[in-house]
């Protein structure tokens, strides 16, 4: 049996990431994902790795920038004003195909909003994040365990198609405390030919940028880029199904969302309702085929969100509005309860529980 340890959610990714190889992070401490920082601050010295708390945001995603050009993995964390910050050097990190890790702990918003979890960074992360063409692998944990795993997978996904993947999990997986396991982790290791790492007069000079004055040869970067992007949703998808077997109404949830929803799906079971759920946990590349496949079977969607309905629009993108989808929401740092998802059910069901 692997031997299993009690964490936050946020150390977790702070452990993984150093058994995924990351020595470099740069941070800067917010509400709720600190703890992140923090732990890279006592472990980091100890391993001969690299921990700097950056004057702001800013700072701190164009050292990851610099990192990732010599060929290092490397990753920061924060929760959504500080995404924000960062969108600009997310943009930069794409436009020059660097791989790296970003790690957001969401809260309620916008602005400020409060310190609560949230999930209303989804269009933020899985439409772009900053200016211009560009996407992240999007990964959505929903246990301590998969906050550690998705974290060595995320690393992985950067290196393999040199971009730029984020872990977007809401701020109750990173509070939240459960069993995890660091045993049997693959470190993949990606050669690195394009990187920054001095020619020792043995090779032509490596030049990373996301500049072109050439509008065609900068059309045929986008182009390339997309190729690339096309690859991974054809290859990289991931999704969880949950008694959906029989299912005539399907939950779509990820996060602290899924948790609930799994509750309120076998108290409608229990009450004669043949309830299921898709959980995607690459929230991009979205797992359009299975619920595709869904909505040829199911007489209904619920999407289940800490949002005011942002992933609702991939659900009806991915079904081709071929069955309704309800919304059950909270916003502000509220969470559903298992009953407000099951009275959702219940109403998509028109009061049918046969």
């Amino acid at each position: 049996m692997a031997e299993k340890v009690l964490m936050k959610g946020n150390e977790a990714i702070a452990e993984a990431a150093i058994a995924a190889g990351c020595r470099h992070y740069y941070g800067y401490p917010i509400t709720p994902q600190t703890e992140i920082a923090a732990y890279m601050a006592k472990r980091m010295p100890k391993i001969g790795g690299v921990f700097l708390q950056a004057e702001s945001e800013i700072a701190a995603i164009n050292m990851v920038y610099g990192t990732a050009s010599a060929g290092y993995r490397v990753m920061t964390s924060s929760s959504s004003p500080g995404i924000s910050l960062k969108s600009e050097g997310l943009s930069y990190i794409a436009g020059s195909d660097l791989p790296s890790l970003v790690v957001n702990v969401q809260r309620g918003g916008p602005g400020l909003g409060s310190i609560q979890p949230g999930q209303s960074d989804y269009f933020q992360a899985t439409k772009g994040g900053g200016h211009g063409d560009y996407h992240m692998i999007v990964l959505a944990p929903a246990s301590v365990q998969e906050m550690a795993s998705l974290t060595v997978k995320g690393f992985d996904l950067a290196d393999k198609y040199r971009m730029t993947s984020m872990i977007l999990a809401d701020g109750t997986m990173g509070q939240m405390m459960e069993p995890v396991s660091f045993e049997h982790i693959e470190v993949k290791t990606y050669d690195k030919p394009w990187a920054l790492t001095g020619t020792r007069g043995k090779r032509k000079h490596n030049i990373i940028t996301s500049l072109s004055l050439v509008p065609k040869e900068l059309e045929e970067w986008n182009f390339s880029r997309y190729e690339r992007y096309r690859l991974i949703e054809e290859n990289e998808v991931m999704y969880e199904e949950f008694m959906m077997e029989d299912a005539e109404v399907c939950i779509v949830a990820f996060g602290i969302s899924a948790r609930v929803s799994q509750n309120a799906i076998r108290m409608a079971r229990a009450k004669g309702i043949r309830a299921g759920m898709i959980r995607p946990i690459t929230l991009w590349p979205f797992p359009k085929a299975p619920l595709a496949k869904a909505a040829d079977k199911v007489r209904a969607f619920i999407s289940v969100e800490l949002s005011m309905g942002q992933m609702i629009e991939d659900v009806e993108l991915a079904t081709r509005c071929k069955r309704p989808v309800l919304l059950c929401n909270r916003v502000g740092g509220m969470i559903p309860s298992p009953e407000s998802v099951l009275a959702k059910i219940e109403e998509a069901m028109g009061g049918d529980r046969t």
